[in-house]
């Protein structure tokens, strides 16, 4: 099979951007490997084939990428046409919705903190009808709406999610399988959307028109009162406990204590530079049941004793392969856009996708590689929804950048990559920072979708 990415991209061999993806060949070669791990393994299991290519298909569609969408839907096409015909009615009935909220664009859903009200964001539902669960299955069905929310509503996800997958049937090896396939998808999609806006951009354009993520501000009523907004210094964060109307008991009763919650937490409130650690929803593989497969793809020794790696363990060819990905987009240093910036991109899509975990371990690096720790704070006090003002033209060509690459749909185009080159980046600086913001579309949904952040006590 050709290079997925570059084939949704529409590069061909010999392509430009194809040589300078080369000099990321370990990122190159394990993206390829991921699709393999997710969507053609060996041995499937109970998470079918037909069902991977069900939920791929689905989640590029919501992606609103065409190429992306037709790639998996003829996979699907192979294995069930009915389902087939299926996605593509599920995906019509998302967009209509998509399309009513004109050009705002995702990602939607509401933070637990009382101070980033003022950041929720109301978006599209999807109702799975009779008639589609009948083609589809009960799983499946399940599947699809873990899907949507995983794609649009990312920081919507809460434990009561895992517990309808094992209601409908899902086993925890096959909801971390589901989880990685989405977040997989959404980085797949986001990179060859990057290289095509590269490889068809303008040398100059002229009077653009940015698309930008919806705000509180959108929603409220003229006389309705302001929203509380975040505080501008961070250093001695509040803490909030689990808000009491996201809960779900019935959901999680069906379960037993298979998903796991935390009422006494400690949680953070705003988004904060390090002192996180990260809570499972659903039980990691314990340290000493690893096996010598799983051990393998943890690729670093120390990374067994971090539960977030243990439960991506449960499929260890999708973690090896997306391990090895992670290091040679930010840690290959041969060429390229500095560590800072790789960084800042990682921070900027966190921010935007509310993932306070990535942001605080991201943005902590942003200002350990460039010493601009004020700087990097301003970016988590003010947020993504406005032009990028961070004072230097490189880093705010980055930010916006990694904003409109992680809007849902993608808004990235020619005014990115302008903008950028006006900055002084070359194309290989941009393939890295198309790169690093894609793949935390990839790490903030699986943050997000199987576990919380926790602060941690000084000292610990």
């Amino acid at each position: 099979m050709p290079d997925i990415i570059n084939l949704l991209a529409g590069l061909t061999d010999g392509d430009p951007l194809d040589a300078i993806r080369d000099h990321r060949a370990q990122a190159k070669e394990n993206a390829q490997l991921s699709f393999e791990a997710l969507l053609e393994p060996d041995e499937p299991g109970a998470f079918s084939y037909r069902d991977r290519y069900v939920i791929a298909a689905f989640t590029a569609g919501l992606l609103g990428s065409a190429a992306g969408e037709e790639f998996y839907r003829d996979l699907l096409r192979d294995e069930d046409e009915a389902a087939s015909w299926t996605v593509a009615e599920l995906l019509d009935e998302v967009v209509v919705d998509l399309d009513s909220h004109g050009p705002v664009r995702g990602p939607f859903g509401s933070y637990e903190s009382a101070a980033l009200t003022s950041e929720n964001v109301a978006g599209p539902e999807l109702s799975i009808d009779a008639n589609s669960r009948d083609t589809l299955g009960e799983a499946t069905s399940a599947g699809i709406e873990f899907a949507h929310l995983l794609t649009l509503h990312p920081r919507d996800a809460r434990p009561e999610h895992l517990a309808r997958l094992l209601a409908a049937g899902w086993d925890e090896d096959g909801i971390v399988t589901l989880a990685q396939l989405v977040s997989f998808v959404s980085f797949q999609v986001r990179f060859s959307a990057g290289l095509a806006a590269l490889a068809h951009a303008p040398a100059a354009v002229t009077d653009p028109v940015p698309l930008r993520p919806l705000t509180s501000g959108d929603l409220r009523d003229p006389g309705d009162g302001q929203g509380a907004t975040a505080s501008a210094g961070s250093g001695s964060p509040a803490v909030s406990g689990r808000s009491g109307s996201t809960s779900n008991p019935t959901a999680l009763a069906e379960v037993g204590d298979r998903v796991r919650t935390y009422p006494d937490l400690a949680r953070p409130e705003v988004f904060q530079q390090a002192g996180l650690g990260w809570v499972p929803w659903i039980a990691p593989v314990a340290e000493a049941d690893l096996t010598e497969a799983q051990r393998e793809a943890l690729i670093e020794v120390g990374r067994a004793k971090n539960p977030y790696f243990r439960l991506l363990a449960r499929d260890p060819a999708a973690l090896r392969a997306r391990t090895l990905t992670d290091l040679d987009i930010f840690f290959n240093v041969t060429d390229g856009v500095g560590r800072a910036e790789r960084e800042l991109a990682a921070t900027a899509a966190s921010r935007l996708n509310g993932c306070l975990f990535c942001a605080s371990i991201h943005s902590d690096r942003a200002s350990e590689e460039s010493g601009r720790r004020e700087v990097v704070q301003r970016l988590l006090d003010t947020g993504t929804a406005g032009r990028s003002s961070l004072g230097d033209p490189v880093w705010d060509a980055v930010v916006d950048a990694s904003v409109a690459l992680s809007l849902t749909p993608s808004a990235f185009g020619p005014e990115q990559v302008g903008a950028l080159r006006e900055a002084g980046l070359d194309d290989a600086d941009v393939v890295d920072v198309i790169g690093a913001a894609a793949f935390f579309n990839w790490a903030n949904r699986l943050m997000l979708s199987l576990g919380e952040p926790e602060l941690i006590a000084p000292g610990k």
